[in-house]
């Protein structure tokens, strides 16, 4: 169960994850952010220059979460930053428009950007963002979910503008971190306890895959094959 507000600055913190969020440029990903951080959409949103995070802090199973969400740009002249950028990174939300093939075609690409800086088991969903425009979808759903299910992603379609499933992906992330986090907590303590010295610091985080439901209309998430 996972519930939060916008931000207590006397909140204790349990944990910090960061989650980064890549795709071409104008696709939504700062209205994406906006929408989550601070419950905000602006129609006249400017493109993102560099590199942007807000935070927002959640409870998730009793535990407080701050959720460090990055923003970069999409544009190529800024993709220098990747590097930097994917460090640290523990979640990652791959976004496209879903009212424009190309930045569809894009994701295999950003994908494997991805998959070369970031941790190898780092939890990622594909986002078809923009369903307020379904008039003018270039993207069968079908499409994005095959895609997914083919490389073991997450996957959902939202709409920053009406705040549909925006709250959903982030949380569908944010706890699937959580759960391998506590996992690990859980494994260390039982190796504590037959006396056996274990520590999470500096140890990566080992996740063993999405699991195999979200139960909802747009909602899906599956292993590799």
């Amino acid at each position: 169960m996972a519930s939060g507000g916008y931000g207590d600055a006397s909140q204790k913190i349990d944990y910090v994850f960061k989650v980064v969020l890549i795709g071409d440029s104008a696709v939504g990903k700062s209205q994406i952010l906006s929408r989550f951080a601070r419950n905000e959409f602006s129609l006249d949103s400017k493109a993102t220059i560099g590199v942007e995070f807000q935070t927002r802090t959640l409870v998730i199973q009793h535990k407080s979460v701050k959720a460090q969400i990055w923003d970069t740009a999409g544009q190529e002249r800024y993709r220098a930053v990747t590097s930097a950028y994917y460090r640290g990174a523990v979640g990652a939300m791959l976004v496209y428009d879903i009212t424009k093939r190309p930045t569809f075609d894009h994701i295999p690409r950003w994908l494997e950007e991805l998959r070369a800086h970031a941790d190898k088991n780092i939890v990622i969903i594909l986002i078809g963002n923009k369903t307020d425009l379904g008039d003018h979808r270039a993207v069968p759903t079908e499409d994005a979910k095959d895609f997914a299910q083919k490389e073991g992603l997450f996957f959902l379609e939202t709409s920053a503008l009406e705040a549909t499933n925006v709250e959903e992906a982030f949380l569908t992330v944010l706890t699937e971190i959580f759960n391998i986090v506590n996992k690990k907590s859980l494994a260390a303590g039982d190796d504590q306890a037959n006396g056996n010295p274990a520590s999470l610091a500096g140890k990566k985080i080992l996740v063993p895959g999405p699991a195999q439901v979200i139960p909802e209309k747009n909602r899906m998430c599956c292993r590799s094959s």
